[in-house]
């Protein structure tokens, strides 16, 4: 055997418990510090409610174990996640100033869990920033709704469903009236069928501004809500650190002026688009267009309208978040521990990972299963035994359907 072929085989056999030794230490601090329990944050019998029907709440969340970092976790999303093929069928609800939203439907009309379509549930879900019904993370959530025998309904913000803009109005976290149009549309459409909200990022942050600002009058069952920025003045703080614009501020920043300039005819009626389209960050977007055509007296009035944190004690429908501690759009610091604690109707599930939309499990996180669980188990948990979840006297729900199910967890 030759000498140098000889020494190469010595040096690979002396490194092997080298690496072995390094791989079994990996190994130990992943098991030992990364997959941790979620914290729960509710109040006693919200947290009792959740522990004995989403057994989720109890269980480890094992991120992906060659990307667990929140900022990893969140570019890998993007380009990792597939998307299951939905069909949709589109539906246009014209509004009251003379705007059109586009509403893309999944009827579900094969559901063996609820063949019947006057009482089948309908869950309404709201995209984030710049999103629609075809982003990845709302066709996993879609399609485990039908999965589950569920009825689904995506609202696209205004000029972002693909339908025509006809005001300069997009969308604004803090106002909500479009999604209260939303809500009745859909309880007109199908009186007798339970019907709940799922919001993602900014979807998140209007759907909780909604709850708060109709308090007890709210004809959902319960709302769900993933990765919401809860005070937008920490997630602006975060997102104009150096290496989040560079990753993410910058690109989406880039959609909104893209945005823009596909919809400057009619945008243009009330701002100067030019001026827009010099924006070099999301503030300064909300600053020169939003807080504008919005009616806001400052960006700094928007953010604080916008910020579900300040509303938070107002709320009266029963919603879980799910924030991870690593998220930089909603750092860990800005997570309303103490006044979810405070409010019996909301209850935050806070995993140590996760990024923003993130939740990546498995080897190759192609799906978004974490997420996608927790839908399942606690949307299946309101339909099955909300009768058991005692917020007070103040909490009126909605009529219950005559049916009763196994929980889709079971299965």
């Amino acid at each position: 055997m030759p000498l140098q072929q000889t020494s190469i085989q010595n040096w690979t056999l002396s490194l092997s418990p080298v690496l072995l030794g390094v791989a079994s230490a990996y190994v130990w601090f992943y098991r030992s510090y990364i997959c941790k329990k979620p914290r729960l944050v509710s109040d006693l019998p919200f947290q009792l409610f959740l522990e004995r029907y989403c057994p989720i709440v109890k269980e480890k969340f094992r991120p992906t174990m060659w990307c667990f970092g929140g900022r990893i976790q969140t570019i890998l999303r993007v380009i990792l996640l597939s998307k299951p093929p939905v069909s949709y069928r589109k539906e246009i609800l014209k509004t009251t100033d003379g705007g059109q939203i586009s509403l893309d439907w999944v009827d579900n009309n094969e559901s063996s869990q609820f063949p019947g379509a006057s009482l089948r549930p309908t869950v309404i879900f709201l995209p984030g920033l710049t999103g629609n019904s075809r982003q990845s993370y709302i066709l996993h959530l879609v399609h485990q709704a039908s999965r589950d025998g569920y009825r689904s309904v995506v609202f696209n913000n205004r000029g972002f469903g693909g339908e025509e803009l006809l005001t300069p109005r997009t969308f604004c976290a803090a106002n909500t009236d479009d999604l209260s149009a939303v809500v009745s549309h859909v309880h007109r459409q199908f009186p007798d069928a339970p019907v709940l909200a799922v919001g993602v990022s900014l979807g998140g942050m209007m759907l909780l501004n909604y709850l708060a600002a109709q308090g007890s009058s709210v004809p959902l069952w319960a709302a769900l809500c993933f990765s919401t920025p809860w005070n937008v003045f920490e997630s602006t703080r975060s997102l104009e650190e150096p290496l989040n614009y560079l990753l993410f501020n910058y690109s989406l920043n880039k959609s909104l002026r893209r945005a823009t300039e596909q919809h400057r005819h009619v945008i243009g009626k009330a701002v100067n688009v030019d001026h827009i389209l010099q924006s070099r960050s999301i503030r300064e977007f909300d600053e020169r267009y939003t807080s504008v055509v919005w009616g806001f007296p400052s960006c700094d009035d928007y953010y604080t309208q916008a910020s579900p944190d300040f509303k938070l004690s107002h709320i009266r429908t029963p919603v879980l978040c799910l924030n991870a501690a690593d998220d930089p759009f909603s750092p860990s610091a800005a997570i309303p521990v103490s006044k979810a604690s405070s409010n019996p109707h909301v209850a935050l599930l806070i995993p140590a990972h996760g990024g923003h939309i993130g939740f990546l499990e498995g080897l190759l996180p192609t799906h978004q299963r974490y997420m996608d669980r927790v839908f399942q188990q606690f949307v299946g948990a309101i339909l099955d035994h909300r009768d058991e979840l005692n917020l007070g006297e103040n909490h009126q729900y909605p009529k219950t359907p005559n049916w009763q199910r196994e929980p889709q967890w079971k299965i």
